[in-house]
């Protein structure tokens, strides 16, 4: 019997496609498919960062935060779709209720939700860039370097950083959401610094760091291309976690009255409306809606940040 050479190496050739485990992108999938309360909430964080970033945009701030004295504490009006599309027209319905100044509480939702976000995006994007350059260049290089980084590391983690933000908080004048940002990242990024030196340091004493250096490939190469995909799962992980803490450090440091401008829709000041226990107990539209978008994202970014570490480990385990 005759063996047709062309069929053998395309069913070997199938074999092999169907036996291969997925990688890059397909990883992430399978792993969010596998897991349904992170695909959950996935779907709903990506829901309320599209809707807080399209709402943010079509709202006039200065309207929305105009006082009606006459709105003092409004409470709730019955829902209806004519009311959403009026308010997605910028007009006030009090769907949530007012709030002490009058304010549309279901408006000013949408926008201080974005404000959070995009300020924890931010800021987190700042200690990240500063602390793992920093952390990379001292792992690889060790030494002196890596003495003079790290002292220097040490000394500003010694360092009160909370009661700092709020003295830089309370001396600068004309503060922004700009100016909020760049005071929250001077400090915060001594934790990345030193996780990603740790393991930068182990990494550098491999065998394909040293074959690199060996075949002379630029430094910057070796610690982009080589030394820093190898940390991403360690990256990830704490990105996330800063994500989470700094949308709740801006929050926190609001509610104490020591964060954003008055004029600017902050979660943490719509919270600080449960300073009282009647208002705590009587008009529960003031500050639940805004405690409720709190813990809704910090469960959402702790499941979606606990998934993508799985689906990074895969695929540093597959190669």
């Amino acid at each position: 019997m005759a063996i047709n050479k062309q069929e053998v190496v395309e069913t070997a050739v199938d074999s092999t496609e169907v036996s291969a485990p997925p990688m890059g992108f397909s990883v992430i999938v399978r792993e969010f498919k596998k897991d349904k309360v992170a695909l959950g909430a996935l779907i709903i964080l990506v829901a309320i960062l599209a809707l807080s970033a399209i709402w943010s945009i079509r709202l006039d701030w200065e309207r929305v935060m105009e006082v009606d004295i006459l709105s003092h504490f409004r409470s709730p009006e019955p829902f209806s779709f004519d009311k959403l599309i009026a308010a997605w027209n910028g007009e006030k319905t009090y769907i949530m209720g007012g709030d002490e100044f009058g304010r549309d509480v279901f408006l000013q939702i949408f926008i201080a939700t974005g404000v959070s976000v995009l300020i924890a995006f931010a800021v987190t994007t700042i200690i990240a860039a500063i602390g793992i350059t920093l952390g990379l260049i001292s792992g690889y290089y060790g030494g002196k370097v890596d003495s003079a980084i790290m002292r220097f590391n040490d000394f500003v983690m010694t360092l009160p950083v909370t009661m700092i933000i709020i003295a830089f908080l309370v001396v600068v004048a004309d503060q922004s959401v700009w100016t909020f940002i760049f005071i929250m990242s001077i400090f915060s990024w001594t934790g990345y610094a030193r996780i990603v030196r740790s393991k930068a340091l182990s990494e550098g004493r491999l065998d394909y760091i040293s074959a690199s250096k060996t075949m002379s490939t630029p430094t910057y190469k070796i610690i982009l291309n080589e030394m820093l995909p190898n940390l991403s799962s360690l990256i990830t992980v704490q990105l996330i976690l800063s994500y989470a803490a700094n949308i709740g450090l801006e929050t926190g440091l609001t509610f104490l009255g020591f964060g954003l401008p008055d004029g600017t829709p902050s979660l943490g000041r719509m919270v600080s409306a449960a300073n009282t226990p009647y208002n705590l107990e009587f008009r529960p539209w003031v500050w639940l809606p805004a405690s409720t978008v709190i813990l809704v994202l910090m469960l959402c970014i702790n499941y979606v940040g606990q998934a993508l570490k799985r689906s990074i480990d895969a695929k540093q385990r597959l190669g």
